[in-house]
């Protein structure tokens, strides 16, 4: 139930801060708030440290490929595209990228 009401607070929070201020909604939403909530829950729940080191490294390398989002996105905006399209389009070319980013990693690992 905490999990859940933290999660929520910091969703609405960016909603509604975009309204007015667009810099510090983005700030808010670019902080690694989801990836900081994970760490302190898997610590709590199993106080292992090395999942907790495993998982860092596993979001550095999975956070690159979706950067590609947020040039997409925008980008088809800015071109008249539907925001549900824009946003479908960027949602399934986004999945192509982490697809093909995991397949990279196996294979380099």
């Amino acid at each position: 139930m905490t999990k859940t009401f933290i999660t929520a607070i910091i969703v609405v929070s960016v909603s509604e801060l975009s309204k007015r201020y667009t810099i510090w909604a983005a700030l808010l939403a670019s902080l690694p708030l989801t990836s900081i909530l994970a760490f302190i829950w898997l610590y709590v729940d199993t106080k292992d440290t090395n999942k907790i080191a495993e998982l860092s490294y596993s979001i550095f390398w999975l956070v690159l490929p979706s950067l590609a989002f947020f040039l997409i996105l925008p980008g088809l905006l800015k071109y008249g595209v539907d925001f549900t399209v824009a946003m479908g389009i960027s949602i399934l070319l986004t999945a192509l990228i982490y697809a093909t980013a995991i397949w990279v990693t196996k294979i380099i690992a």
